[in-house]
């Protein structure tokens, strides 16, 4: 069970760059449960990917060397819908439809990505503490990056073309 949440069904497992195919596994399942539940439904799913993520992480790197294996993603999933929250609030604010915003989804996903591989700062802080929980807090932190950079590009584009 642990490994298949960590693994998220076994995304994790396909190569090349198995984080970056938990982010893409990552943006059907939020608008999903966007759809599902709405803006305040994904703030608690949210919450749960990361508790249940972390215990799944705890599980699966228990008494081993590598404490970040390459195939647990579960952590590029809730960074990656913190990522999408900025374009959450944006469907949700203005009643759009959600797949509407879809340059937002990209600008989340190119900005999750980049600030999970290049570790900046608070990220790359989080990843060197060696526990379950960095092991999340760096995509969680990566996620805020990403959402603060695209709510910012959303803000840009308004101004200069809108």
């Amino acid at each position: 069970m642990t490994r298949m949440i960590a693994t998220v069904l076994g995304v994790g497992y396909l190569r090349p760059a198995p984080g970056t195919w938990g982010s893409l596994a990552a943006l059907p399942l939020f608008w999903g449960l966007y759809t599902l539940a709405g803006f305040y439904g994904a703030l608690v799913g949210i919450a749960l990917v990361i508790a249940i993520g972390t215990w799944a992480i705890a599980a699966e790197t228990r008494g081993q060397a590598e404490h970040d294996p390459s195939e647990i993603v579960i952590d590029e999933v809730a960074g990656q819908w913190i990522a999408l929250l900025t374009v959450a609030y944006g469907a949700h604010f203005t009643g759009s439809d959600i797949l509407a915003l879809w340059p937002g989804w990209v600008a989340g996903f190119v900005f999750f990505r980049l600030f999970d591989i290049w570790k900046p700062w608070l990220v790359g802080r989080a990843d060197r503490m060696g526990t379950a929980w960095g092991v999340m807090l760096d995509d969680l932190i990566a996620g805020v990056f990403a959402a603060l950079a695209t709510f910012a590009l959303g803000v840009l584009w308004h101004v200069v073309f809108l």
